[in-house]
């Protein structure tokens, strides 16, 4: 028999933290470690309880949940957690600073329980949660942000270099939110090339998940929000 999903709860009100408790609760495939009420509290359960998804708040006392994922899966992180990061999209302003901080996914709170505990396995799997939809919005709501400093920066150069012309546009399109299948619709070939193509990128590239793509794509330059 598999071993359950073991979740971490990082949630600052009382009330949300049961219902999460309540909804993984009631799945045989997932068991809730340990809960934290603030930022700290998430980050020293993590390390201590070594969970396979973290469930993260941003808005929390002490330390908010972009600090924490960053301290728990960000750049220079020897044993990264997995985090997913539930928040309110149209009130919160910093899910791409989370994302950036390194969140492998973002869900909203008014999020169906079925759905949040698929994006739990999704997580838990190894894959990333950024639905083609969402990117979108992400793009748009974070246009001015994604704007990159400098277009000519070594780490554009450096994307250039390692990637093969097809890669280079199958990473483009899944900057501009396009689905798998929509980037093998859009430039005619298989659905499998397309996994091979995202496969190669992330492993090239030395990025974890999608989301990672997503993120440096915006941050060297070679896609921009008017694109």
């Amino acid at each position: 028999m598999t071993a359950p999903i073991r979740v971490l709860i990082c949630e600052d009100q009382e009330l949300v933290r049961t219902g999460y408790v309540t909804v993984f609760s009631a799945y045989p495939d997932m068991a809730v470690v340990g809960e934290a009420a603030d930022g700290r509290e998430a980050v020293a359960a993590a390390r201590r309880l070594r969970p396979d998804v973290v469930v993260m708040d941003i808005r929390m006392p002490v330390l908010d949940g972009i600090e924490a994922t960053r301290l728990l899966a960000g750049p220079g992180v020897e044993a990264p957690s997995k985090v997913l990061v539930v928040t309110t999209f149209n009130v919160d302003r910093y899910v791409y600073d989370a994302l950036r901080a390194g969140a492998s996914g973002f869900l909203l709170k008014d999020t169906p329980p079925a759905r949040l505990v698929d994006g739990v396995r999704t997580i838990a799997r190894g894959e990333s949660l950024l639905a083609p939809a969402v990117t979108r919005d992400l793009i748009g709501h974070f246009a001015e942000r994604l704007r990159p400093a400098d277009t000519t920066s070594p780490a554009r150069d450096h994307v250039v270099r390692t990637l093969a012309r097809r890669e280079l546009e199958v990473l483009e399109q899944l900057a501009a939110g396009l689905s798998n299948a929509e980037i093998a619709e859009k430039l005619v070939i298989s659905l499998e090339t397309v996994k091979t193509y995202v496969s190669r990128i992330l492993t090239k590239l030395d990025l974890r998940d999608r989301v990672q793509a997503v993120v440096l794509a915006y941050q060297t330059g070679l896609v921009t929000p008017t694109d």
